[in-house]
């Protein structure tokens, strides 16, 4: 099974598993990570899973057109902390190819921002 790692709000790392076929945002929630609410389920109405992605992966994460949503990037213009690796996380589907994917939760302040 994949697995991801989370960068807590004090910079520790939180590796765990990372089923296909959830979204990071489903993915934290059944880890308990309570900083990503996902207040709309993931239907893209609010920005309460935002994430930093890791430059390494950013590209990996992004939708087969090569770029976010105009509904995603109008979510993420109300989200907390915005970064130029801003995503959210109900928007990223696991899958093999992101295996040991490394995502931020805003506040952390990961050496990469």
């Amino acid at each position: 099974m994949p697995t991801m790692t989370f960068i807590m709000k004090d910079g520790t790392p939180k590796v765990v598993d990372a089923p296909n076929g959830l979204s990071v945002m489903e993915i934290a929630q059944k880890h308990d990570i309570e900083q990503i609410e996902g207040a709309c389920g993931g239907s893209l109405a609010c920005a309460t899973c935002h994430v930093y992605v890791h430059p390494d992966w950013w590209d990996k994460v992004l939708p087969d057109t090569g770029d976010v949503s105009m509904e995603e990037e109008d979510m993420l213009d109300l989200a907390f902390d915005l970064q130029k690796t801003s995503r959210l996380s109900c928007q990223i589907m696991m899958r093999d190819e992101l295996d040991g994917l490394v995502v931020a939760l805003p506040g952390s302040n990961p050496a990469w921002s």
